[in-house]
């Protein structure tokens, strides 16, 4: 079976697999900081697929979990978004320092995560989406999972 990252465009492939800061990587290709349109920012409920992402197991998976969602739109240097952003960050990973996720409002993620190191302990999966193709990457930022995808609209190309 064809991996996914082979049958996307090649111009956007390196983006797919960059590891590191999304958010450093579009800002020097932007020449500018990103502009981030907040869509959706709350609690809602955790699907049982986005708990086995999150890497829940056993009881868990049958218990009802809370996760902070943020659903924004990124834009680099014209007036086309270039990326859907959709973060999970489980309700029990919002603890200490993490709690900082719930108050970004129109900051990029990648300002908190990536502060103080260049690269996280993360899994990453590549799937062509109806919006454009996506990288699912599930991050252990100070040892708690969140779940980040990102999804290159037809404006980045």
């Amino acid at each position: 079976m064809q991996h996914p990252l082979a049958s996307a465009p090649t111009s956007l492939q390196y983006w797919l697999r960059a590891d590191g800061s999304l958010t450093a990587l579009l800002e020097a290709k932007a020449g500018q900081a990103l502009r981030v349109q907040r869509i959706f920012e709350g609690y809602r409920p955790l699907t049982l697929a986005q708990k086995k992402q999150l890497g829940y197991r056993g009881y868990q998976l049958g218990r009802p979990m809370l996760g902070w969602v943020r659903e924004v739109l990124l834009y680099g240097n014209d007036e086309q978004p270039w990326v859907l952003a959709h973060s999970i960050f489980p309700a029990p990973s919002l603890q200490g320092d993490a709690k900082r996720l719930k108050q970004l409002q129109n900051m990029p993620i990648g300002y908190v995560l990536f502060k103080r190191q260049a690269s996280l302990p993360s899994q990453r999966s590549i799937q062509r989406m109806v919006d454009g193709w996506q990288r699912q990457t599930l991050y252990h930022w100070q040892g708690r999972p969140l779940l980040i995808g990102e999804t290159f609209l037809d404006g980045f190309l």
